[in-house]
């Protein structure tokens, strides 16, 4: 059985998303959503997302990283899945949808998508590091010369290091720019590897960037490798609300593929 896929991408972080509201799409395939994940051999993607009914919000979102196994939340796709889910008509320019049993909203403006992230009340601060979880968790270290900071090398390492272990982190490695300007690289588990991007990642990142006093800016520009996202946040006692990830989510091709491996 051949069904239809379709690629996005959201400033460099891809994705095959499918439309599964007929729920003939084999989810438990492991091996095979990680063969359409694959560059060599595949589509090539960071992950795959299943656009699913609800009878909660307008859609369902279900995520795999690359490695072909279910994942946490993933921003860049949450806001990828919104620009597909427009195509498909599901709505005009707000739309709530559910994923890991959370509901998230958004809104889409041309090619720029807006997702409201989770609240978030813990951020763990170490010496050389914060640990936070904004739907996925993320290691952030500060660091300079980040253009060649081996971040394969050292993100492997913190990845599967402790207190992670095969658990795992994101690990996020970031340089100030300005006051209200950040870069940053990330090394993604799932994927076992850098990618240009990652939502969940700069979204950390700001947050950790306000609560260690490296910024007093409520709305922070992150730059990535595959291009520019925007955070804004309220805090609120000890609790970070009103998380808003915003950046380009793009259509690049359409195709058809076997439903066998």
């Amino acid at each position: 059985m051949k069904i239809d896929f379709y690629k996005y991408q959201g400033a460099g972080n891809d994705f095959v998303i499918i439309d599964n509201r007929t729920g003939i799409f084999p989810k438990d395939n492991y091996e095979l959503i990680r063969s359409y994940c694959d560059r060599k051999f595949g589509i090539g993607a960071d992950g795959l997302m299943l656009l699913e009914g609800s009878t909660e919000a307008d859609f369902n979102m279900v995520y795999y990283n690359a490695d072909g196994r279910p994942g946490s939340m993933c921003g860049n796709g949450g806001r990828c899945i919104v620009a597909f889910a427009k195509s498909l008509g599901l709505f005009d320019k707000s739309t709530s949808f559910i994923a890991l049993g959370e509901k998230y909203n958004a809104s889409i403006n041309e090619e720029q998508v807006s997702l409201n992230m989770l609240d978030v009340e813990n951020i763990e601060i170490y010496p050389d590091h914060v640990f936070l979880d904004t739907g996925s968790p993320h290691h952030v270290t500060f660091t300079e010369n980040l253009p060649i900071f081996d971040v394969v090398g050292h993100g492997r390492k913190i990845r599967y290091g402790a207190p992670y272990f095969e658990t795992g982190t994101n690990v996020n490695f970031v340089e100030k720019v300005n006051e209200n300007t950040f870069s940053v690289r990330t090394y993604e588990r799932g994927v076992e590897n850098e990618t240009l991007s990652c939502g969940t990642g700069v979204t950390a990142v700001a947050l950790a960037s306000f609560h260690l006093d490296k910024t007093s800016e409520k709305e922070i520009n992150i730059e990535t490798q595959g291009g520019k996202l925007k955070i804004e946040f309220e805090k609120e006692n000890n609790t970070y609300k009103n998380i808003i990830l915003t950046g380009p989510a793009t259509f690049v091709f359409k195709g058809t593929i076997e439903l066998s491996s």
